[in-house]
């Protein structure tokens, strides 16, 4: 089972990221921006979505577009949520439970790429800039 902790050994390996505690939980930032973060039970989630927030530890991250967040759901809807609230979109959340370790780290990197800005993903895949 994927912990938290193992979502900040993969954010150390991120530059300019850095976690930040807030009322929902854990969360990562890259730059001031979002990309990785506990999922709270906020009334606002859709009651079945609710229940399995609050009884499992989910992660939200964010995704490049709204098809990538809905393709992951209908591939794994075992993993991945189908919806929590509208804010911070496009992003998935899933459960860490159900999650292995190398995905973890494509879906937390992935979300750290669609946040960073152009200069850190160069220096991050070796390109100059």
């Amino acid at each position: 089972m994927a912990t938290l902790d193992d979502i900040r050994a993969i954010v150390a390996g991120l530059r300019s990221s850095e976690e930040r505690a807030t009322t929902g939980g854990a969360a990562w930032f890259v730059r001031g921006k979002p990309f990785a973060w506990e999922c709270h039970p906020w009334p606002s989630i859709p009651a079945d979505m609710r229940e399995i927030v609050a009884t499992q530890l989910v992660v939200g991250v964010k995704v490049a577009d709204k098809v990538d967040a809905l393709a992951l759901v209908e591939i794994a809807p075992e993993v991945f949520l189908r919806t929590t609230t509208p804010w911070s979109e496009p992003k998935v959340a899933f459960r860490m439970a159900e999650v292995d370790l190398d995905h973890l780290a494509e879906l937390v990197t992935e979300a750290w790429r669609v946040q960073a800005p152009r200069y850190l993903r160069r220096e991050f895949d070796g390109e100059d800039a």
